[in-house]
């Protein structure tokens, strides 16, 4: 397994705004980013997304616009298996380089 160099804590902007339940929005925003990266990648249009995913093209269109909110974690983290990709997750202890335990994409 590989080992996430040490470097600048990811910052949540969600807290700074004061959103609710800043933690799991920075957590669905990554993961769409990560969607959005794959999409581009394999330079599939909206439609044909949708159809990949099961989801309407407007649901797409708003996803990639930020509008996430109606997706949960696990339906997001389904989505990247849909698009061929291997979800790991992966519980260890807190190691208290920071002041509390975090939820992260990479």
């Amino acid at each position: 397994m590989r080992k996430r160099k040490s470097g600048p804590e990811v910052r949540n902007v969600f807290q700074d705004l004061d959103v609710p339940d800043a933690a799991e929005h920075l957590v669905r925003a990554q993961l769409v980013f990560k969607i959005d990266g794959i999409l581009k990648k394999r330079k599939l249009k909206q439609a044909e997304a949708g159809k990949l995913l099961g989801i309407p093209q407007p649901d797409i269109s708003k996803m990639l616009r930020g509008e996430f909110r109606q997706f949960s974690v696990e339906r997001l983290l389904r989505f990247l298996v849909a698009l061929n990709q291997d979800v790991d997750i992966v519980v260890r202890p807190h190691s208290g380089d920071r002041d509390s335990p975090t939820l992260q994409v990479f």
